[in-house]
């Protein structure tokens, strides 16, 4: 790449971004700094184009830690099992059932975390000899989490290990109904509050007394630790002289699609576990998650876009309004013909999701806009008849567009149910457990950018108030999100090879965002809606004196000023990502807009 196609990188001390204080989104465009010195060591050890060093240095990543961070593997990456607490307890009480051939339940969530944690959990035990059975709660019906009925019922049909993943940790009462009836081992990671529940073992690294330093991990990754902590176990047994050891890496798939859809930082262990685990998916061995990439039409590599925007939202559509286990079915299951049944009604659901949710953003949008006005540091917005399923979906688009905590409930016979979304550097999570303590709420738990509740009808006054003054420090937030932008690139330097250097960085997600660049002064020569709904803009851009032409697109762009600025054309400046894109065995450059300002 030679220096006059070299993208222009934020400059030391600078902090707004060629100019712009107030896009048409309303951001402030500012350079995210990194240390030029680290990013040059960094290409120099490496051998690398000094782009990517500068990259990896604005991610904090370090000149030792680069080639483990491009090259992730869980040989360099992959921590002892033990260090989680209780861990070499669980691992001996799996190792038991599977070797005595017991009648186990795995107890799941209704996500996409649950499913995959599930998944991974019943097909593990199975192929070591244990008759494993799953049970996924009712979102309705039962609410999140092991219920005591449920419990119970699974003892009477003769379950012996009740194994849940994805939840257990604040179900102490309800998991005394198996006491003296069946052990239970918990594999869970969500942000845990008082004792731990009195079972065989409880894994969470973000239980009080764990010290693992794996607090990243989604469910799914815990369920993969502790399947190797259970082979390692096994092994001491002698289990393996006269049978298999089952293949862990082929369970990677699952982990990566719980790690990115459920948020997790795609940094450390994160990274390696979603890096192998596309490996895996991309040579499409699990009937399920191939007829699902069928489904939803993704032809090329799957990526962490793949899992995030194409697989998890339609497993997550039953879940949250039809079948509580259909995702988590068709990834157990094996024949093509029923995984493809199962992925084509997934997709219904989907669409059907999109539409109930498009009914709740409108109302909801109008109440948020009301209470921004008025100065709320959190926004709650209560809806009669909203359906449970698609709330915290809402919350997020809430939380997106006026940057604070947001929180969305939808009301049936006097209960409102709800889901809320945080921001970074607010601890919604926190915030609920304490109003739950404070006995303003029915149930309540979370973490820190992620919390789900319930209240009776006439505590949301009260239960509003208790979070602006719990969190009033969010009512110092900026109305709309700074966005960091890692350099500026004209037209005509948006080539192939400068999108193919900023991949290197992939997998991107949560913890390693991808690379947002800024087309300078580039003239929007045409812009036309595509799409069935018309809510994607597909732009065609030229560089100042006609210099260099580049594809451009826009998602989720029904209206709005975004849309106003692209279709309007002009000379602008567009914040986004550059890719390189594989059609028909060509390889070329395209832009996602992602935001916009006009030019002074």
């Amino acid at each position: 790449m030679n220096d006059a196609a070299a993208p222009l990188l934020g400059a030391p001390g600078a902090e707004v971004a060629l100019g712009v204080a107030r896009s048409a989104l309303g951001r402030r465009w500012i350079w995210r700094q990194g240390d030029a010195r680290t990013g040059l060591g960094i290409a120099q050890r490496l051998a690398l184009p000094e782009l990517v060093g500068r990259l990896l240095a604005a991610r904090g990543v370090g000149v030792e830690a680069a080639a483990d961070f491009l090259e992730p593997t869980l040989r360099a990456l992959m921590p002892d099992p033990s260090t989680l607490r209780d861990m070499d307890a669980a691992a001996s009480r799996l190792a038991d059932a599977a070797q005595a051939g017991e009648q186990v339940v795995v107890f799941g969530d209704y996500d996409v975390d649950g499913a995959c944690s599930g998944a991974l959990t019943v097909r593990f035990l199975r192929e070591l000899g244990a008759r494993v059975v799953h049970y996924v709660p009712d979102r309705i019906a039962e609410g999140y989490g092991p219920n005591a009925k449920a419990i119970a019922s699974l003892c009477d049909r003769g379950a012996t290990l009740i194994v849940t993943v994805d939840c257990g940790i604040a179900a102490e009462v309800a998991l005394e109904a198996a006491r003296g009836r069946a052990d239970v081992v918990i594999l869970d990671h969500h942000k845990a509050e008082g004792p731990v529940p009195r079972v065989r073992a409880a894994v969470n690294p973000n239980r009080l007394d764990c010290t693992s330093g794996l607090g990243m991990l989604c469910a799914a990754g815990v369920a993969f630790l502790a399947a190797v902590a259970t082979v390692r176990e096994l092994r001491r047994r002698g289990a393996f002289a006269t049978r298999p050891e089952p293949r862990l890496l082929e369970l990677l798939d699952l982990v990566a699609l719980a790690t990115v859809c459920d948020v997790m930082p795609l940094t450390g262990l994160n990274r390696a576990l979603v890096a192998q685990g596309l490996k895996v998916m991309a040579r499409r061995g699990r009937a399920g998650i191939a007829a699902l990439l069928e489904v939803a039409l993704a032809k090329d590599a799957p990526s962490a876009h793949t899992l995030g925007f194409l697989l998890g939202p339609r497993i997550n559509a039953s879940g949250r309004i039809d079948e509580s286990d259909l995702g988590l079915r068709l990834l157990l299951e094996d024949d093509p013909l029923e995984a493809r049944a199962m992925a084509e009604r997934l997709d219904a659901v989907n669409k059907r999701r999109q539409e109930v949710e498009a009914d709740v953003l409108t109302a909801a949008m109008a109440e948020a806009e009301r209470q921004a006005s008025h100065g709320h540091p959190v926004l709650l917005v209560v809806g009669e008849g909203w359906h449970p399923g698609v709330v915290g979906i809402v919350a997020g688009r809430m939380k997106e567009k006026y940057n604070r905590p947001a929180c969305v409930a939808g009301l049936n016979n006097g209960l409102a149910k709800g889901s809320g979304r945080s921001v970074a550097g607010v601890d919604l999570g926190a915030a609920v457990i304490a109003a739950r303590q404070a006995g303003l709420l029915e149930t309540g738990g979370g973490h820190a950018m992620a919390a789900g509740f319930s209240f009776l009808a006439a505590q949301e006054g009260e239960f509003h108030a208790f979070l602006d003054e719990r969190l009033a420090h969010a009512a110092e937030l900026p109305g709309a999100a700074d966005l960091p932008v890692e350099g500026s690139i004209a037209v005509s330097g948006a080539t192939v090879e400068v999108a193919s250097q900023i991949a290197r960085l992939a997998p991107f997600g949560a913890g390693n965002e991808e690379p947002i660049f800024v087309l300078s002064r580039a003239r929007v020569v045409r812009a036309d809606r595509v799409g069935k709904e018309g809510g994607t803009i597909r732009a065609f851009l030229e560089g100042e004196g006609g210099s260099g032409r580049l594809k451009a697109i826009c998602f989720r762009a029904k209206e709005g000023p975004l849309a106003s600025a692209l279709l309007g054309g002009g000379i602008l400046h567009l914040a986004g990502h550059l890719r390189a894109e594989s059609w028909n065995d060509s390889v070329t450059a395209s832009f996602h807009v992602v935001d916009a300002a006009p030019v002074p």
